[in-house]
């Protein structure tokens, strides 16, 4: 039976291009043909399909952005109270103010901020700013930072060069090509990679843009000899906290190590999955901004300042990133437990309150698939990386690693004895595919 999801995916991609408007939530990249692709509802880590089916969300939480869990009953009050007094209007939302306020209290490094709606607008603001600044063209960039032309142009000199950064397979069809000798990547943990471009591109790298930390920690000091670098060189330093920050702490990884960027993007987390986005700067630099044309009318829009205003107080007042942490520990000690238990062999990284493991064996591809296969008959959404939420509690963490376990053990017998795994569909996607329907 094909079930309604997989139904109304297959009508959508005759109409949508790829099906969908995010690759992340590309049911391809989860278990093809197979995947609830679409939910009627959403509550705390629980999704309702459209066969009325219920998960626990365990695959991400929206892409990071629900730290506080879906449908948050303090959230939408106040979003709804937004709604019934106008969410726009000619004239301008103080909450844009008080957003801004409580960003620069959080981040007493910055004077002032910008906003938009999405993290890839955020990042491309930054990007304006900073060049407006520093009047020079070129870019050190490491980490992922989007889908625009300024960032994608990355692979026109080698389609493989954003293979480390983000996902493999990403193609620079559409791109502009004016941008191709604009930016250049550096290695995370290896300062000489940054040192190697400032010294061939010497004197025109006018920003160095990063992600402070996705999966490994910072060794040897490695974003304060960033920053000691770009100082040096006379480049903007920017941290794109889109998916780090709120997660950890309040505010970004870069509070909790102590570096102090000259500009800070954020956005996913800080609104709770309502449209918001944020870069936080020096003075001297966001000013800038004034010299240049960055506007939009969908960034005036009340709703999300709302959600971002309600988040922060919520998140600060519950001190949730100390649950998050908490639970994330606890979730990684299990997967380790689990791993020794079954005698399967896993490797594990990333943040506390974002944690992930990888299957180490040639064939992890399938074997991954096959997990997210059968934790969805478990009824958990499931992947290999996880977003810790507020809406977790023990029974539930417990609840899923049980099934973990379970699937594991599975795993461990086909692997074993060399068996192919029962898949019900084709392997997941491990690169960005074109998808053709018709």
């Amino acid at each position: 039976m094909i079930k309604a999801g997989q139904k109304l995916l297959k009508q959508a991609k005759r109409i949508i291009p790829g099906g969908n408007q995010l690759l992340s939530k590309r049911s391809e990249m989860f278990l093809p043909d197979l995947w609830p692709a679409y939910y009627k509802s959403s509550k705390g880590c629980v999704v309702t399909d459209l066969n009325n089916k219920k998960y626990y969300d365990f695959a991400g939480m929206g892409v990071t952005s629900c730290v506080l869990g879906y449908a948050d009953k303090d959230i939408n009050r106040a979003v709804n109270h937004g709604l019934k007094n106008g969410s726009m209007s000619t004239l301008n939302s103080p909450e844009e103010v008080e957003l801004a306020e409580k960003l620069i209290k959080i981040h007493k490094w910055a004077d002032m901020a910008r906003f938009s709606k999405s993290g890839g607008e955020a990042c491309l603001i930054a990007i304006r700013i900073a060049r407006a600044y520093s009047k020079k063209e070129k870019i050190a960039f490491c980490g992922y930072h989007g889908w625009h032309d300024w960032y994608m142009a990355a692979n026109l000199n080698n389609k493989k060069n954003l293979d480390e950064q983000l996902l493999p397979g990403l193609g620079n069809k559409g791109i502009s090509r004016s941008f191709k000798n604009s930016i250049f990547s550096f290695n995370y943990n290896d300062i000489g990679s940054l040192k190697k471009l400032f010294s061939k591109h010497k004197g025109k790298i006018g920003i160095v843009i990063m992600e402070p930390m996705r999966f490994t920690k910072p060794k040897k000091n490695f974003l304060q000899e960033v920053k000691k670098l770009a100082k040096k060189n006379g480049a903007i330093l920017i941290f794109d906290e889109i998916t780090s920050g709120f997660h950890e702490n309040l505010g970004g990884l870069h509070l909790k190590f102590k570096v102090y960027p000259d500009m800070a993007i954020f956005g996913k987390a800080l609104g709770n999955g309502y449209p918001i986005s944020a870069v936080v700067g020096k003075r001297s630099i966001m000013n800038f901004a004034q010299s240049t044309f960055i506007s939009s009318t969908m960034w005036t829009e009340r709703l999300g300042f709302i959600a971002a205003i309600t988040s922060l107080n919520k998140m600060k007042k519950l001190k949730v990133q100390k649950k998050l942490v908490k639970f994330g520990k606890k979730i990684k000690k299990g997967w380790q437990n689990a791993a020794e238990t079954s005698g399967i062999k896993i490797s594990i990284s990333g943040l506390d309150a974002l944690p992930n493991f990888k299957f180490e064996y040639k064939n992890k591809q399938e074997i991954s698939t096959y997990f997210t296969q059968e934790m969805l008959e478990l009824g958990f959404l499931a992947k290999e990386a996880i977003a810790v939420t507020n809406a977790y509690n023990n029974q539930i963490v417990d609840k899923y690693l049980r099934a973990v376990n379970k699937v594991f053990r599975k795993i461990n017998y086909y692997q074993k004895n060399k068996f192919k795994f029962p898949l019900k569909g084709p392997l997941k996607h491990s690169t960005l595919k074109r998808l053709t329907y018709y």
